[in-house]
């Protein structure tokens, strides 16, 4: 099976083409084509991701996306000579993003692609202008090629990333249950219980600020410029490396609440009324970035190992582009390990803790059975609050 994967939920525009073998969960996954367009660099002005411009981009790279990632398979493609009825279809379907159609319709007969059986493409949560343009450009696609569509939830892609092992076997790996999934991101925060494969239960979530985004306002409430988050973490490992002292004392909030949720926003706070009208030398900040990520490694660390015993968990995997933070992992990974040493913790691979297709395809495939023939796909809707359960 050949699939297509589209995602644009917030600020990476990518496309892959993977060739699968088998069934989920023990299929074979080789990735043949895999083209990402990032757009950090068109929000920096903005301090953080700007809606109406990140789907401006989209529209802007998606077809070349596309091409970059056919492109990459060396497969051989098929040229579509379109009637006017499809014409009319896909020109109705892109009305909003202009020349999208006609990029769409001149690539799909003058390049081509190569046969396929299934597009996968993410339909929600995110940035609902953003989503749009993966929803639409899925089915505009799904028209010409006459393939099946399958709406995606991204947070079930972050989480099968995370277990997917393309450098050894390009099978996910086979997890024991029940699981716990700790999705940490620049939007999400989020506890999910794993019964079995495709059955999720959310039982905790941030009730503010997300993770990522509390590390991006913290950096620029210290003059770091967007995106802070890797930046917090560096100036914080170098404050742990050279035994900085405590710049401030933080709080973790809600770290002896009796439940799963979380909150950042009044660390946030806290950090904020601790640099008030100060002048930070680097020496100031990097104590400070480490008494941050200190206190918010405690509150996920305590949190998740509370879902784990809870629940009798016995698989963790850690999800979402907070979850490359070394210092996160590793303070996850060692006390998890001396709460119970029978759980195995997973993190996903380099390249795959932030957004991207690959984890998309992966998704849809495990949604197969819910795909939809390209005349019933008026139903996928755009969904910038979609729930994974």
């Amino acid at each position: 099976m050949i699939i297509v994967s589209i995602e644009t939920s917030c600020d990476e525009t990518a496309v892959s083409i993977i060739s699968t073998g088998g069934d989920f969960p023990h299929a074979t996954y080789d990735i043949v084509g895999d083209a990402l367009w990032s757009q950090i660099d068109v929000h920096k002005e903005y301090g953080g991701v700007f809606p109406a411009l990140a789907k401006r981009e989209h529209a802007a790279t998606i077809v070349p996306m596309l091409e970059k990632a056919v492109t990459e398979t060396g497969f051989e493609t098929e040229t579509y000579q379109l009637d006017e009825s499809v014409r009319t279809q896909v020109t109705s379907l892109l009305e909003r993003e202009p020349g999208l159609a006609n990029q769409l319709i001149e690539f799909c007969e003058t390049h081509g692609v190569p046969e396929i059986d299934l597009i996968a493409v993410t339909s929600g949560p995110g940035l609902e202008p953003a989503l749009w343009v993966g929803v639409n450009f899925a089915k505009a696609l799904a028209l010409i090629t006459d393939t099946k569509v399958v709406a995606v939830n991204h947070m079930e892609g972050h989480i099968l990333a995370s277990i997917f092992d393309a450098e050894r076997d390009d099978q996910l790996s086979d997890i024991n249950f029940p699981a716990i999934s700790l999705l940490i991101s620049g939007g999400h925060t989020e506890l999910v219980l794993m019964k079995d494969w495709s059955n999720y239960q959310k039982i905790g979530q941030t009730r503010d600020d997300a993770v990522g985004e509390a590390y991006d306002k913290v950096a620029r409430l210290i003059g770091i410029p967007y995106p802070g988050g890797p930046e917090v973490a560096k100036l914080a490992e170098e404050a742990r490396s050279k035994n900085f002292p405590e710049y401030a004392e933080l709080p973790s909030p809600m770290l002896h609440s009796d439940d799963f949720d979380f909150s950042f926003s009044g660390l946030k706070t806290a950090v904020r009324y601790a640099v008030a009208d100060k002048e930070l030398s680097h020496y100031d900040k990097a104590g400070l970035c480490r008494d941050f990520e200190d206190a918010v490694t405690r509150v996920l660390v305590k949190k998740t190992i509370k879902a784990i015993t809870d629940h009798g968990a016995k698989t963790l995997i850690v999800g979402g582009g907070v979850s490359a933070n070394h210092h996160i992992k590793r303070v996850m990974e060692t006390q998890v390990f001396a709460t119970d040493e029978d759980v195995t913790v997973y993190f996903p691979q380099p390249g795959l803790s932030t957004d991207n297709s690959i984890m998309i395809a992966l998704a849809g495939h495990a949604r197969l059975d819910s795909a939809m023939i390209p005349t019933s796909t008026d139903v996928i809707r755009a969904d910038g609050n979609r729930s994974l359960s």
